[in-house]
């Protein structure tokens, strides 16, 4: 059974003395590739430093977080441009809109969306979307630009069904990690009849660890506990679980299939 996590910041701090342990980990679990979605460009150089030391494994994606968005987003965004230009990466991600914690620069964070998203058309690269209380404008963000080649996912998706069809019919994918696993997730019922090949996993880590894992520190081989309810979920085996997501990841990440 392999399994491919769509999104990991495995390059986070709290993982850094303990990763050779977690990459072993996440192998004996079937995890076969780990794709690491940028932040900004302090967090830029483990980031890349972890793709050289598992090169055959490990995919970087180059991109502004929204949370990342101050008022020198200009120089941000150049530095984005120039890396983009200078190498291939996986994606362009993660990028999107948040306004949970601040709405202080929200002018600047649609500039930097839109912006992100042109580089990646003209690249043929698919978006890594982060939206954290601004689903409906995000997908507003998608739609505008959707004109047949725009891909991608909607990474750490928990909104309800009709936010789910939204995004399947733009063409791109749910990312679902360890909120499934909550009681009180509103995936539960969300994604029953969100067909599975819109649908890859990922964990987020070293963030919202699934099920019996919450209040820990996350990584990559708990994906299993993901798949493992999405199979509940959907009254299928997990073996189907992880081959038809594991497809679905290796089709949007196709310029990296190992």
């Amino acid at each position: 059974m392999e399994l491919i996590d769509t999104h990991c910041h495995l390059y986070d701090q709290a993982l850094a003395e303990d990763i050779e342990n977690i990459m072993q980990r996440a192998k004996a679990a079937g995890v076969c590739r780990f794709y690491l979605p940028a932040i900004d460009r302090q967090s830029e150089g483990s980031m890349l430093e972890l793709e050289k030391r598992y090169p055959d494994i490990c995919f970087a994606m180059q991109g502004l977080h929204p949370c990342s968005v101050r008022s020198d987003v200009n120089d941000a965004l150049k530095h984005v441009e120039q890396s983009l230009a200078s190498r291939l990466f996986a994606a362009v991600g993660e990028i999107g809109l948040d306004f949970y914690w601040d709405r202080s620069f929200e002018k600047e964070q649609y500039r930097a969306f839109h912006q992100q998203v042109d580089w990646a058309l003209s690249l043929d690269l698919p978006i890594v979307i982060h939206s954290r209380d601004s689903i409906e404008q995000t997908i507003g963000v998608v739609r505008e630009h959707q004109k047949g080649n725009l891909h991608g996912i909607f990474h750490c998706f928990n909104e309800d069904e009709n936010a789910a069809k939204e995004i399947v019919a733009l063409g791109f994918y749910l990312g679902i990690g360890g909120t499934v696993t909550y009681k009180k997730s509103k995936l539960l019922v969300a994604l029953k009849n969100i067909p599975l090949e819109n649908i890859v996993l990922e964990t987020d880590a070293p963030y919202l660890p699934p099920v019996p894992f919450r209040g820990k520190r996350n990584e990559s081989s708990y994906i299993v506990y993901v798949a493992e309810k999405l199979a509940e979920i959907k009254g299928m085996s997990v073996e189907d679980v992880a081959a038809i997501t594991t497809a679905n990841a290796s089709r949007i990440f196709s310029k990296f299939n190992a």
